[in-house]
């Protein structure tokens, strides 16, 4: 197989090309480049722009959405692409029977949210319907600022209809596969690569510069450092992929760059098994985690330790103070000790009082971690080390590791298959309700098995008000019920990007802060 124009280092072995249930970023990186929305995401501000859709009318109550179709917007195997498809692509997305992880996203919509719960099952009640073969009508639930950035999202990418019902599940395994973006499938090898081409039937195929990329998989930083610095790789674009223990040396290169972007690094508790169904054991075990130790000792990329799953500046919005945030904002060691002293004494106080005083009685149970051959899945061991000594040394517990393979992770964390969980989560769009809205109650990424009334409700309300300040202080009181009060989740740091490329070499890649880098964007200069 020759060369592609343009080589790529995307990270793990993908699952799946579909866009209505992929779940990893490895694999969303891919199914982007085969498929688009009404909306695609700028390459240098990570916001959603026109896609199939050229432009868009919005009511003065900023509820409905009049999309106009490009008339010249055609899947990669000549046929048009029409209202009636995006109409059936997004029914496909709510239905239950899909199992799409990102139908929460569906909620804005009017009947979505039903419809995703099961409450209803009338898939025509969805608030989206052809008012003309090139003209798209969306009902919103209430005003959405970021809905054009919600439609460049993968689940909301428009699909050959007539493929996905033919086929089933395998439908992405068609040959030819109709494609809605600005390339084709060449080939899927497994364990190898994703090869692409530019597809002469893109609406704006004249501005997409390679004419064939490969997306290569590799879960062995060694493997992909050495793939990169010899040439066969022209953009390593998954952190993951970079051995940390590198970092130091690697940063002072002026081919390995650094950006700020939404991207929360957590651990999830499974609320649904003992003893984690008790707030108080989930309270002790956050307190006792000296998260500075963790970025100063292993990530060494920047990174800040945070109490929130927001990171600050999401959409101009401030997260409210978790639990254990007076370590977060320790400007030096002294106060670090004094904090994380505090911290501890009020972690001993919760165990015992949950009826596990300096740990006896309490259960072994096992930390569940994607691992690999290195980078980061080399982070994710060494961090749940220093969480499994910390434990042992300051509570008395017994923590096992369960090191799985990507898939497997995947699997069982969506099937609540664990105790505690590595988790992580990138901001999809630039407000915080990219976060807040995978820990509702319905939501597929929730993944915890906690459920709150309160919190939903002050989610609901935010989405009603118009008042940004009034919404801003809803959506903080529902943050401190989950990073303060309820603490489902463990909010460890908030991420720093590093992907390496030489700026001499290619072009069209840039920072921004929801981490998206569309291939067609990209091109060599020599």
């Amino acid at each position: 197989m020759p060369r592609a124009d343009l080589v790529v280092l995307n990270g793990p072995e993908i699952e799946t090309l579909d866009p209505h249930v992929l779940t990893g970023q490895a694999d969303g990186r891919v199914s982007g480049a085969l498929f688009e929305g009404l909306t695609r995401f700028d390459p240098v501000s990570g916001r959603g722009v026109p896609g199939l859709a050229e432009r868009w009318d919005v009511s003065p109550n900023g509820r409905r959405y009049t999309f106009h179709l490009r008339t010249n917007a055609a899947f990669s195997t000549g046929e048009p692409i029409r209202a009636e498809d995006f109409v059936w692509s997004w029914r496909h997305a709510v239905d239950p029977s899909t199992a799409a992880d990102y139908s929460g996203f569906f909620f804005y919509v009017k009947g979505g949210k039903e419809l995703v719960t099961g409450t209803s099952t009338n898939l025509a009640s969805l608030g989206i319907r052809a008012l003309n073969p090139l003209m798209v009508e969306v009902e919103l639930v209430n005003p959405t600022p970021f809905f054009v950035d919600l439609c460049a999202m993968r689940i909301m990418a428009v699909m050959p209809r007539w493929t996905v019902e033919r086929f089933g599940d395998q439908w992405v395994r068609a040959e030819p596969l109709p494609c809605s973006g600005a390339f084709e499938l060449v080939a899927w090898l497994p364990n190898n690569r994703v090869r692409v081409r530019k597809s002469p039937r893109y609406w704006d195929a004249a501005n997409v510069r390679p004419q064939v990329v490969d997306f290569l998989s590799s879960d062995s930083p060694s493997t992909a450092l050495n793939l990169y610095l010899t040439g066969e790789v022209d953009v390593l674009i998954e952190k993951g992929l970079i051995p940390i223990e590198l970092n130091d040396v690697l940063l002072k290169r002026p081919d390995f760059h650094t950006f700020s972007y939404l991207g929360t690094y957590f651990m999830r508790f499974n609320v649904t098994r003992k003893p984690f169904d008790d707030v108080r054991v989930r309270r002790a075990m956050s307190l006792v985690l000296d998260k500075w130790r963790i970025v100063d000792r292993i990530t060494k990329l920047g990174e800040r330790p945070t109490s929130a799953v927001t990171p600050p500046g999401t959409g101009g919005y401030s997260p409210p103070p978790g639990l254990g945030h007076n370590l977060c904002v320790a400007t030096n060691a002294a106060e670090r000790a004094v904090a994380f002293t505090a911290n501890l004494a009020e972690a001993k106080r919760l165990l015992a009082e949950a009826g596990y005083p300096e740990g006896r009685g309490f259960p072994t149970f096992t930390y569940m971690f994607n691992a690999g051959g290195g980078g980061g899945s080399r982070t994710h061991e060494k961090i749940a080390v220093e969480f499994q000594a910390m434990l042992q040394e300051h509570l008395g517990i017994q923590m096992e590791l369960r090191p799985v393979e990507w898939k497997t992770y995947l699997s069982e964390m969506s099937r609540l298959n664990y105790d505690v969980i590595r988790g992580s989560w990138v901001g999809d769009y630039q407000d915080p309700t990219t976060f807040l809205d995978c820990f509702l109650g319905d939501s597929g990424n929730n993944r915890t098995g906690w459920k709150n009334a309160r919190y939903d409700a002050l989610r609901e309300r935010a989405a009603g008000t118009s008042d940004p300040a009034a919404r801003v202080a809803l959506l903080q009181e529902a943050e401190t019920l989950l990073c303060r009060d309820e603490v489902p989740i463990l909010p460890v740091f908030t991420y720093t990007g590093l992907y390496a490329y030489d700026p001499n070499r290619v072009g069209g890649i840039h920072p921004n802060l929801t981490d998206e880098h569309p291939v067609s964007a990209m091109f060599l200069k020599r």
